[in-house]
């Protein structure tokens, strides 16, 4: 009995492996208008060697972006304007984080860690529609995993080999 169940788990691993592979968000959707905890999970390094730094693009329409600082990692925020202006609770906002960094730690490739941030997702984005948030992973001896893919209309992330973290935008509470 148990011999016919090990080649079954190791198929069952060997899927939530690769469907771990990446870097993705804890939580997979969130209600436009509303405030978003942006929890950036990192499973692994690259090739084998440890996490350096993490870059995420703060796509256009999430704003008011607070990062949360790690411990042994430096924090840095590139700000910048915004292509519109965007209501924040009765406030015009034009401008803010387009980018967040942690750099400087060492993230072993056999460990698990979680990068943060706290955004607000603009009302006047899209429901139904998925949002993207763009990152590069930064390892030991220069290596770098770009987990940047975009999917075009019709697609899904788990269609390309490098997916965005995304979320798929809800409707107003």
């Amino acid at each position: 009995m148990f011999k016919s169940l090990i080649p079954a788990m190791a198929i069952v691993v060997a899927g939530a492996t690769s469907a771990l592979a990446h870097i993705t968000l804890e939580t997979k959707e969130a209600p436009v208008g509303s405030i978003y905890k942006a929890v950036f999970r990192v499973p692994h390094g690259c090739a084998g060697k440890p996490t350096v730094g993490i870059r995420v693009r703060i796509p256009e329409g999430v704003i008011a972006v607070k990062p949360q600082p790690k411990p042994g990692w430096t924090l840095a925020k590139v700000k910048g304007k915004y292509e519109k202006s965007y209501d924040y609770y009765g406030t015009p906002t034009n401008e803010g984080v387009k980018e967040i960094s942690w750099t400087g730690g060492s993230l072993p490739d056999d460990e698990y860690d979680e990068f943060v941030a706290r955004v607000y997702l603009a009302g006047d984005l899209k429901p139904g529609s998925m949002l993207y948030f763009p990152v590069v992973q930064e390892c030991a001896d220069g290596l770098t995993s770009r987990w940047i893919e975009i999917p075009e209309a019709g697609k899904k992330a788990d269609d390309y080999e490098t997916p965005a973290p995304g979320i798929k935008l809800l409707s107003k509470p």
